[in-house]
């Protein structure tokens, strides 16, 4: 918890820093051509698996990945008002407990994750208070110091490969003003991967699939600004 409440502070110090900069250049701009949020993120997992022992199947065997709340980030590009690219990032932890006819092994094991998405965003009624916006793209997850928990399996290690999915997204922005705004998010992502228990026969091919809820605030404001006025430009910029 304290981990999480640290990487919340630093996010919002930062977007704090950048609205708080002292050159009058970076001002908000309701129509700028980036954005940065900070966020409280729910990772939550539609997560099944079939899990094998020796290349059989346990009939009725699963496996669940826990629920997790975290702080998290975007960072995002208007090539127009209404279109956009955004990257998203955060850090998490997760258990993951037997289900099913093996419920009774308890937690199998625990690992970080790091699971950035990139979506390609369509953006409604940019010249309004309330400005929904639809995404579709890509999540990659990948999957690192993972541990073997309880270790109820009397496994040496625990081996989980990254995954690709498809992510679809739709969200709300909510101008108050002054390049400020207040945000909610929802993501769907579709992905599979396989688990190992190293030194043991049994492996799972794990459907994860999570949902990810976040609300939060964001900063709107010219890029160029931030860089001295000597950043990229577009033919959005021509335009405005």
């Amino acid at each position: 918890m304290k981990t999480t409440l640290t990487a919340f502070a630093a996010a919002f110090a930062l977007a704090v820093s950048l609205a708080g900069v002292a050159k009058p250049a970076l001002a908000g701009d309701e129509h700028g051509n980036f954005m940065i949020r900070g966020l409280v993120t729910g990772v939550l997992p539609d997560s099944s698996a079939t899990v094998f022992a020796g290349g059989s199947r346990i009939p009725g065997a699963d496996a669940e990945a826990s629920d997790e709340v975290i702080p998290a980030m975007t960072l995002t590009y208007f090539f127009t008002d209404n279109i956009a690219v955004e990257l998203f990032c955060c850090f998490s932890k997760h258990t993951i407990d037997a289900a099913g006819s093996i419920a009774g092994l308890g937690e199998l094991g625990d690992t970080w994750i790091f699971p950035p998405a990139l979506t390609a965003q369509y953006h409604f009624n940019p010249n309004g208070t309330f400005k929904p916006y639809v995404g579709a793209g890509l999540q990659y997850i990948a999957f690192f110091d993972e541990g073997t928990g309880q270790n109820n399996l009397g496994a040496a290690s625990l081996n989980i490969d990254d995954g690709l999915g498809f992510t679809l997204q739709a969200g709300l922005d909510i101008s108050v003003g002054n390049g400020w705004y207040l945000n909610a998010d929802v993501k769907k992502t579709w992905l599979d991967t396989s688990a190992k228990w190293n030194g043991t026969p049994v492996r799972a091919d794990v459907d994860l699939d999570p949902l990810i809820v976040s609300a939060g605030f964001g900063y709107r404001f010219n890029l160029s600004d931030l860089l001295g006025g000597h950043g990229p430009t577009t033919a959005y910029d021509d335009l405005k």
